[in-house]
């Protein structure tokens, strides 16, 4: 591929994640491994098209795994708020939530995605106690 090539791709990648979908910053890092391709295939690295892909592919896994959750933990930050606090507390399902399955519960005065870690479901109405959260979601168990 011409070295303007991967340099549409970078951009297309790019502002794909900025502008139109959020993919939790994962083309940015495809956006800048196609860059670094064509930048380095303008500096005159003129190899095969083959050569190119693999190039592209290792930066990729490389720029992924290394670097991605720290820069997306620094620009985003944690998700705030739940933590340890919700453990142990007890809220209402709102409608009935299958084991290993994701319905709502109200918890505090609000609505809660929450998962069901237990064995049994929890009917609507039924009391759900967190055991602890993943993100904004809490996982719950029948009481």
């Amino acid at each position: 591929m011409p070295w303007w090539g991967w340099i549409a791709l970078g951009t297309l990648l790019l502002g794909s994640e900025m502008l139109l979908v959020d993919l939790d910053f994962y083309l940015v890092f495809l956006g800048m491994s196609a860059l670094l391709v064509g930048v380095a295939a303008l500096a005159g690295l003129d190899d095969p098209t083959w050569i190119q892909w693999l190039l592209f592919a290792g930066l990729s896994l490389v720029t992924l795994v290394g670097f991605r959750q720290r820069v997306y933990g620094k620009l985003r930050g944690n998700v705030p708020g739940l933590g340890a606090d919700f453990v142990d507390e007890k809220g209402r399902a709102r409608e009935r939530i299958e084991p290993n399955e994701t319905g709502s519960v109200e918890l505090r005065g609000s609505v809660w995605n929450a998962r069901n870690e237990g064995e049994q479901p929890i009917e609507a109405g039924g009391q759900a106690r967190v055991v602890r959260t993943e993100g904004v979601t809490l996982v719950v168990r029948g009481d």
